[in-house]
């Protein structure tokens, strides 16, 4: 009895292992883009106060990873942001360092032109003042909802627009007031 079961047990091994790797071979693989950017601004009225211009720079890195799962694409992204703002002294500046995770949790194709995306960011972003001591912090996470119109191409989201996006779960930890944090320094 146990040298049929073990070969029924070996059969039907042998009769999956070809269906797996099948089913592997067929799977999209993920593709990868990689962006890095470094910008530089002035703000006018920096945190809605009048006549206070400060100039924002720094670098924007990002690798995204794109996923087709039932025929839509799926994001996975990892953000880096470092930004300096200065004020009217320009000796003194701010730093924020913010690294975030963005994903796609789910999509759901409405079947009428627009898809919605549940999405996930979480990471910290801390603000350093000029002496280099944190002087603001936001580490939590928040969940929006996204309503795109896919211009009637749902596998192709290179030619989408966001129609509407909301909060559906606010922050979960700390969120400081970067602009109570920041302004004092810019004055």
């Amino acid at each position: 009895m146990l040298r049929s079961r073990t070969l029924i047990v070996a059969a039907l091994a042998a009769m999956t292992v070809p269906l797996l790797a099948a089913a592997q071979a067929s799977a999209a693989r993920p593709t990868f883009e990689n962006i890095s950017e470094t910008f530089n601004n002035t703000i006018n009225d920096f945190c809605d106060v009048d006549g206070l211009d400060v100039d924002h720079s720094g670098t924007f890195t990002s690798r995204l990873k794109i996923q087709k799962r039932h025929g839509l694409d799926y994001f996975l992204e990892h953000v880096h942001v470092s930004e300096v703002f200065v004020g009217n002294d320009p000796d003194v500046r701010v730093t924020v360092e913010t690294a975030f995770l963005q994903k796609d949790l789910k999509i759901t194709d409405n079947l009428d032109g627009t898809i919605t995306i549940i999405s996930l960011l979480t990471g910290p972003s801390t603000a350093y003042g000029p002496n280099g001591k944190a002087i603001a912090r936001d580490p939590g996470q928040v969940r929006f909802r996204f309503v795109i119109d896919d211009n009637g191409t749902p596998s192709n989201p290179n030619d989408d627009f966001e129609l509407s996006s909301e909060v559906i779960k606010g922050s979960t930890g700390r969120s400081d007031d970067y602009c109570d944090a920041i302004v004092p320094f810019m004055l």
